[in-house]
């Protein structure tokens, strides 16, 4: 008892440090999580407004260098219209020295390009020479320049691409027009300045639409629309980009998934305004710096604390060295139950493979019957056709009877066919798969029964699509599951005086065929296709037609189903799947 008591007290005295412990690793972690999200929190916001101050001072700087290239060039055509050479040149009609003028303005200007059209709007005079001679009087900076008597500006979408910005001026003399002015100013090379740096820079004019821009493909576009243009990211690259972003503020936008920081700024031209991109990647260095020393620190102090844990666990070792005993007797018991449920497996194994050869016996009892229910047809049927061309041939109808013959073969190669399906009766099914149409394989299964048809004098009516029902199967054996069901339905109205049977073939969302008679109905639905059930006479069945119709049909991926009819008989449906072209034609 004493011994119990020390052991009971040792255990209470080691659950209570341990808890301690764990209190103590679970408070550290806390507070390591909660500095750490303080101070991506505070750091962030410093780093963000940081960043984007300097974002806004760039802007200010690429919108005054925007403004002044414009300026300076707004003034050009002024000074040109009223150069004297080049009003004589256009009264006089001889350009031979205006080009050559234009070039050496061109140095001392800093435009893009000079270009001098008469009033028909034709160059006569340029600094790229390629240009003398084109037509340009469709041009909008030609137009509105004979229309005013000031300079006017024009931005105006270039053939290879982009936009061109253009100041032209209508040249007089005398008070009369005599020809125009354009100058070309290069606003592009700011594109290319701007790209050297880590953000996305537009100008948008007035309208909203970009103008200029370091990303080719949004010139033209709306800044929503141009956020756009790249493809949406997906959910897992969705989920990725939260992840990376959960240290930064949220983002005013995305651009090609990525998080960024948009600012926006006044040009003060024509309404103009010059936005920024800027990623966060910048603050998210900066602030993971100074975490990833934070986090150090509290690494380095779990590291203390788990040295001490592990310095307790050596003194703890001496107490689970006395319970070794314990686990070895509890080892031996382990072991002893091994062995006996071994022996258990052993005896469950025979009585397994016992169980597995009566299974095959039975199976190869089914099938010897199975082989003599399904040669019965043909066998009957050949009978009825050899005793017709018999008495074909005695009245000498020797073609009618050839065709008999026909059948006969026919027959014959559908019982070869019935023996090889009932060889590999065991394999899976599926191998001998095909398209087909169920109209075609009803037309051949009325066909095969037709002697029994006209022996009886059955009233068949057939409900079928105009168009083809396509199913996937086997089409001896979906032929095999008609032949079964159409024979039922016969030898269930031999004692009715008007027998009838009706055929009706449906495609919707399955392709279901409905066998339909007016015999007795069906006494017991239940064990209807349990194999060896059967209500006929001996010699007549043996209850295994609507056993294997009713595999068949599940092999095929269908479904068959019994009832009895409201106005009585019995009504047997067969469903399979039908195929997508079927469906889209019935709809």
């Amino acid at each position: 008892m004493a011994k119990t008591a020390r052991k009971t007290e040792k255990i209470t005295l080691r659950d209570g440090l341990d808890w301690r412990l764990r209190l103590v690793v679970v408070a550290l972690v806390a507070l390591a999580v909660g500095v750490v999200w303080v101070t991506n929190t505070f750091l962030t916001e410093r780093f963000t407004e940081t960043t984007r101050n300097r974002a806004q001072v760039r802007l200010a700087l690429y919108s005054g260098n925007v403004v002044s290239e414009l300026q300076r060039a707004s003034v050009v055509p002024l000074l040109l219209s009223r150069d004297p050479t080049l009003i004589n040149a256009l009264n006089t009609g001889d350009y031979r020295e205006s080009s050559q003028r234009l070039i050496s303005y061109i140095e001392e200007i800093g435009a893009a390009a000079l270009t001098m059209m008469d009033l028909s709007g034709r160059v006569v005079a340029a600094t790229d020479r390629a240009q003398i001679g084109a037509l340009q009087r469709d041009r909008p900076y030609f137009i509105e320049a004979l229309r005013s008597s000031d300079t006017v500006f024009i931005a105006s979408e270039a053939e290879q691409g982009g936009y061109g910005f253009t100041y032209s001026r209508k040249i007089t003399s005398e008070r009369s027009g005599v020809g125009v002015i354009v100058v070309t100013v290069d606003l592009a090379k700011f594109e290319r300045s701007w790209a050297g740096v880590s953000d996305a820079i537009l100008v948008t004019d007035s309208e909203g639409r970009i103008i200029l821009s370091t990303e080719p493909r949004w010139r033209g576009r709306t800044i929503a629309e141009a956020l756009e243009v790249r493809s949406a990211p997906s959910a897992i690259s969705r989920a990725i980009q939260a992840t990376a972003d959960w240290g930064a503020l949220p983002p005013d936008a995305y651009l090609m998934g990525e998080a960024v920081m948009r600012n926006d700024a006044r040009v003060p031209f024509q309404g103009w305004r010059i936005t920024s991109f800027t990623t966060y990647a910048s603050i998210r260095e900066r602030v993971n710096a100074v975490l990833a020393l934070e986090i150090m620190g509290f690494a380095i102090l779990l590291a203390l604390t788990f040295y001490m844990l592990s310095r307790r666990a050596q003194s703890r070792s001496v107490f689970f060295q006395r319970e070794t005993v314990e686990l070895r007797e509890l080892n031996a018991r382990l072991q002893r139950e091994i062995a006996e449920r071994e022996k258990v497996e052993k005896n469950l194994e025979v009585a397994e493979q016992t169980l597995a050869q009566s299974s095959k016996l039975a199976a190869l009892g089914e099938m010897s019957a199975a082989v003599s229910h399904e040669l019965n047809q043909p066998l009957a049927a050949m009978k009825t056709y050899l005793a017709g061309a018999r008495l074909l041939l005695q009245r000498r109808r020797s073609e009618e009877a050839l065709a008999s013959f026909q059948r006969i073969d026919d027959l014959i190669e559908r019982m070869g066919a019935i023996t090889r399906q009932l060889k590999s009766f065991a394999r899976k099914g599926g191998d001998a798969f095909e398209a087909m149409d169920f109209r075609a394989c009803l037309s051949s299964a009325l066909a095969m029964m037709e002697p029994q048809l006209k022996r009886r004098k059955v009233t068949i009516t057939r409900t079928l699509p105009e168009g083809p029902v396509m199913v996937m199967g086997d089409r001896i054996r979906l032929e095999q599951v008609i032949i079964n069901l159409l024979r039922n339905a016969l030898d269930a109205t031999k004692t009715n005086e008007a027998p009838q049977v009706d055929l009706i073939l449906s495609a919707g969302e399955t392709a279901t065929l409905t066998v339909r008679d007016n015999g007795h109905g069906i006494e017991d639905i239940n064990a209807l296709f349990e194999p060896f059930y059967t209500t006929k006479q001996p010699g007549d069945g043996v209850g295994l037609g609507l056993a294997i119709s009713s595999g068949i049909v599940s092999d095929l991926g269908g479904r068959l189903t019994a009832r009895n009819g409201r106005a009585g008989g019995a009504v047997f449906e067969v469903q399979l799947p039908i195929l997508d072209e079927t469906r889209k034609a019935a709809e």
